[in-house]
This record gives structure tokens, sequence and C-alpha cells, in this order.
């Protein structure tokens, strides 16, 4: 079993550290990760600028790009070969609702289900790292089921899994459940720079909005492990019909 490991917190990471340790044994774990934090990249490639990947003292590969760089340029080159599969992770808060529209910990993921090849990613539900240990050991158990699962003829698959940050004995089973929604984000920070200049800082991700039951915001929140499947599609193909007798009728007239 050949799985390629990245994140978007950067490769020295805990959450990443913790999930390389506990699947290493599982398979070829390869880890090419980013330099630097990357968080709310989503799905971003570099392109007007130059690549470069450097190895790092425990065996990590390192990139001064964005997660899906990472991926990307491990799948078509850098590894050789192509992965059963694309792990990212751990990330170091939750990815649940609209969050996953910025995730990077996602887009990493994302890209790898992008080109065929089954994909998790992996986030606890706060940050500051706390029971990595149990987050790392109950993603252990998703990616081994995965494994002994796995069926080659099958179309790829993306899930995203949310860990509460509690000691593993507390961590409920795994939830399959839909995504939630959150409010509005927080308002912008702004301050004066040394310059003069005024300087705006992005807000905080607003409250849950829908954190009703079958959501991940609701599974999670009562100590399971969410496991939500998702799709790239974003046709809105309910209103495929009504758009096209809008612009047939305005056609018409």
């Amino acid at each position: 079993m050949k799985i390629l490991l990245s994140n978007d917190d950067g490769y020295q990471a805990p959450g990443i550290v913790a999930l390389y340790d506990a699947i290493k044994d599982l398979g070829e774990v390869e880890v090419v990760a980013p330099e630097h934090n990357n968080s709310a990249k989503s799905n971003a490639l570099t392109l007007h600028s130059p690549l470069y990947v450097h190895l790092a003292g425990n065996g990590f590969r390192y990139v001064n790009g964005t997660p899906a760089d990472c991926v990307h340029v491990a799948l078509t080159g850098l590894l050789g070969y192509r992965p059963d599969l694309v792990v990212s992770g751990i990330n170091n808060g939750a990815n649940m609702g609209d969050d996953t529209i910025y995730s990077g910990t996602v887009g990493a993921a994302m890209e790898g289900y992008l080109f065929g090849i089954p994909a998790i990613a992996f986030s606890q539900t706060q940050k500051g790292w706390s029971h990595i240990d149990a987050a790392a050991r109950k993603a252990r158990e998703l990616v081994q089921q995965v494994i002994a699962q796995r069926d080659e003829g099958a179309a790829p698959w993306l899930l995203n899994v949310n860990i509460p940050n509690v000691p593993f004995e507390e961590l409920k089973p795994f939830k399959v459940c839909r995504l939630g929604r959150r409010h509005a984000a927080e308002k912008v920070i702004s301050q004066p720079s040394p310059h003069g200049d005024m300087m705006y800082w992005i807000g905080g991700a607003g409250p849950a909005k829908d954190d009703a039951e079958g959501t991940d915001f609701h599974a999670t929140a009562q100590g399971h492990v969410s496991v939500t499947p998702l799709k790239v599609d974003l046709t809105d193909h309910q209103g495929l019909q009504q758009w096209s007798l809008r612009f047939a009728n305005r056609a018409g007239n």
C-alpha cells in the first residue's frame, strides 16, 4: 500500500508528525507537505513562480507552495509512481460546514481525488493540538478500514473527517453525516501599520448556523468522529431547468 501524506499547517506541524507515526507501518508512506503554514489556501496552485522541493532531516519532503501544489507535484513527477491513497492532516482546527471550501487540508486531499485517487482529510475540531495522539489513533483506524475494504475497480472517493479533541477512550464511533453551515465570518480587524497604512486581517469563522442532527457540527458536538463524503461538482442541478427557462424566455423577447 502506497500512501501520500500532506497537510496545510506545514511539514513540522504536530498533526502531520503524529499522523505519520500512526500510519507509517500500514504501507509505504511518503510525506510531501508545505514548508510553511498554508491554512485557507483551498485548491490554489502556484503558476507564476517556481516550486522547490527540499528533504528534511526526518525524511519528510517540503515544498515552498500550497497544499495542492505539494500533492500535484508529487503526483505528476516527484514520486515516480501512483499512490493508492492520499491522506491530509491532521489539521489544527475544524474543517466543517463551509470551512471545506476554504480549507487547505481538504484542498490537498481533493487534489489527489481529482487525479482519481481515494483521499481523506483529517482535522481536529479545536485548535491547540490537545489529544493529538488520540486523534492520530482514530485516523489510523479509518485508514486501516479503507485499506481492508479497498476495491481497486471502484471510483475514487473523498472523505472529510473531523475528530473531537478528547482522550481516545472518550471518542465515540465514526458517524457519516452531511456538512452543516456557518454564519458569516466575524468582522474584519483593522489597524494602522508602522508606516501609516491601514492593515486588514480576516476575521474568525462565524458560529454554526446549521448544526442540526445529521450534520458534522452535531456529530462532533456529541463526541463522534464525523465522516462526510465530498464531491467536487458545484453544479446547481436542481436549478438547471429554471435557468434554462429564464434564458429561453429572454431569447424569445
